[in-house]
């Protein structure tokens, strides 16, 4: 009878750790798609019906808000900043976190590891932090109200993260790889280049995702350094909507579903890399 109790117990346990579980995953998930939905909803409905209906799904859907934005000349505009802030941001991150890694995974010099501590104390300060010091270096150095300074100061604070990623990876490499190639009369440049560059392929792709998905949706930074409109990106779009007394909220969600869509695409595609990568150094092999 004991040990029947005791399976029963062991038993209910187990139904009750799963009931709590699934409970809280439920929870966290309506709390994650409820404002998702919402803008969703009301980029498909006008704006009376978005104020007075905002939880029911627009029957029918209508377009007009999308085809309006879509036939705005500034908002291609925007989308060609947004497009070059990201992929300039993204090369640079992932050139100079290779580099970098490189450096303290592979190389054995004097306060190495003070020096790599130093250098990971870009992981406590983002740049919500640290934006009054940005904004008067940026502007100090004339690239306020230019791409260039948002485009350095995304990629500087990215760098550390991506470093310790790549880091991680390039240290599982056997030294006798490295030795071997040196034998071969490849120097270290050589070996960083031609043998571990293409090893690391799916670090560097999770590095770029991330990379991407985190500059494409950036706004403190560009509404800080940015003032003329012609430079604005996707996410400062939606303050050309706002008027002396309130918003069009279902143009502003229909504006939001647009920009964030090519963010959505390429984290679908790149989920896989991000997984790989992220975790083909946690092995040692």
């Amino acid at each position: 009878m004991s040990d029947d109790s005791a399976k029963k117990r062991t038993r209910l346990k187990e139904r009750i750790t799963g009931v709590l579980k699934y409970a809280i995953l439920t929870i966290a998930l309506i709390l994650i798609l409820t404002p998702i939905v919402i803008i969703v909803f009301g980029g498909l409905k006008t704006r009376g019906e978005f104020m007075t209906i905002p939880y029911i799904p627009p029957i029918p859907p209508r377009l007009q808000n999308i085809l309006r934005i879509l036939s705005m000349q500034d908002f291609w505009y925007m989308m060609r900043n947004s497009l070059v802030v990201t992929i300039s941001a993204t090369v640079g991150i992932v050139v100079v976190s290779s580099m970098s890694a490189f450096v303290f995974s592979r190389m054995n010099f004097k306060g190495k590891a003070v020096l790599f501590q130093f250098f990971t104390l870009g992981l406590m300060f983002p740049a919500t932090v640290a934006i009054l010091p940005i904004f008067i270096i940026v502007r100090q150095i004339g690239l306020q109200n230019n791409l260039i300074g948002v485009i350095l100061v995304l990629t500087t604070f990215q760098i550390s993260m991506s470093t310790v990623i790549l880091r991680n990876f390039f240290m599982n490499i056997p030294s006798e790889l490295q030795d071997a190639a040196c034998i071969d009369g490849c120097n270290t440049i050589g070996f960083f280049w031609r043998i571990l560059i293409p090893l690391a392929r799916p670090s560097l792709a999770a590095v770029a995702a991330l990379a991407v998905v985190n500059t494409w949706n950036d706004l403190l930074v560009a509404l800080v350094l940015i003032d003329n409109e012609k430079l604005w990106t996707l996410q400062l779009g939606t303050m050309q909507f706002q008027g002396q007394y309130g918003q069009d909220l279902s143009l502003v969600s229909a504006f939001l579903i647009l920009a964030a869509i090519p963010a959505v695409v390429f984290y679908i595609f790149a989920q896989r890399h991000i997984v790989s990568g992220l975790t083909a150094g946690s092995i040692k092999g």
